[in-house]
């Protein structure tokens, strides 16, 4: 492996699991799935607690109106929204898609939200199986759009719109697709292979792809280059760029012990940042 490396810092402390991190509204936002909570954290380091969620994993994005939209898992399959305040509604029934958990969920410029499945209850102890992407249309139609992903995790939209770039976590790549004008995907093709297991990613202006994997956030060039690397103490589970001036690295990380390890009162979760070559786009 190659690449600069880079330097951390400790923002946040004392998180059960970190994930889904995402930059909006000048603050951070990040699930911590195993306290049950939606967090917000300003550049000094200081969290609110957003609203609560029951179930795991919960993901989310928001709409280009503003709203956010989460996935839940604690009642059915759905995709919920979050009209204002604390209330959430039903905004996508997904169960007629994949009755087990769902995992990410990002959205594009139109409003089309993209969400993936890993096609197994890994909570459960289920044998591993071939995961799915699903589209949720702005005017709330379901359906699949990808399916045979191993393991599907983090994933980006490209500035323009036009490329879907997805984690297989368990195939050690980042795979990519075009977006078709209706929303479907195609021209799937491996955009970067991964020494790891890749997890949550963010994109930067330059067109590259941060990635949590393992024992570090991976800075990598389409074609597999890494360009500079993170080094931590303990496992990342996702990232994203953003600050005031779009160019600090969040990294969400916890000591990994297995899901048996998945225990609120085992707090070794921590948001770290670092000094990004380049900006998020």
């Amino acid at each position: 492996m190659t690449g600069r490396l880079l330097e951390s810092a400790v923002l946040v402390e004392g998180l059960a699991l970190g994930e889904s991190p995402r930059w909006h509204g000048g603050r951070l936002w990040l699930s911590d799935w195993m306290a049950g909570e939606v967090l917000s954290v300003d550049s000094a380091g200081r969290v609110a607690v957003e609203f609560r969620m029951k179930g795991l994993p919960f993901c989310f994005d928001w709409l280009p109106d503003g709203r956010m939209v989460i996935v839940d898992n604690s009642a059915g399959r759905k995709v919920l929204c979050r009209e204002g305040g604390d209330g959430l509604v039903t905004y996508a029934d997904l169960a007629g898609v994949d009755e087990h958990p769902w995992n990410e969920i990002v959205v594009d410029g139109q409003g089309n939200a993209y969400v993936n499945g890993i096609g197994f209850d890994m909570m459960a102890g289920e044998e591993p199986s071939t995961g799915v992407i699903a589209l949720v249309t702005p005017e709330g139609t379901v359906r699949q759009v990808a399916d045979e992903l191993y393991f599907p995790n983090g994933m980006v939209i490209t500035a323009d719109g036009s490329t879907l770039i997805v984690s297989e976590s368990h195939a050690k790549r980042l795979t990519a697709f075009d977006i078709r004008p209706d929303g479907s995907l195609g021209r799937r093709r491996v955009w970067a292979e991964v020494d790891g297991h890749p997890d949550g990613i963010c994109l930067d202006a330059a067109g590259s792809v941060w990635c949590a994997a393992m024992t570090g956030c991976l800075l990598i060039a389409e074609g597999g280059a890494v360009l500079a690397e993170v080094p931590l103490d303990r496992s990342p589970f996702a990232c994203a760029l953003g600050g005031p001036d779009g160019s600090t690295l969040y990294i969400v990380a916890a000591r990994w012990e297995g899901t048996e390890g998945m225990d609120v009162r085992r707090r070794t979760g921590q948001v770290l940042t670092a000094r990004a070559p380049a900006p998020r786009p």
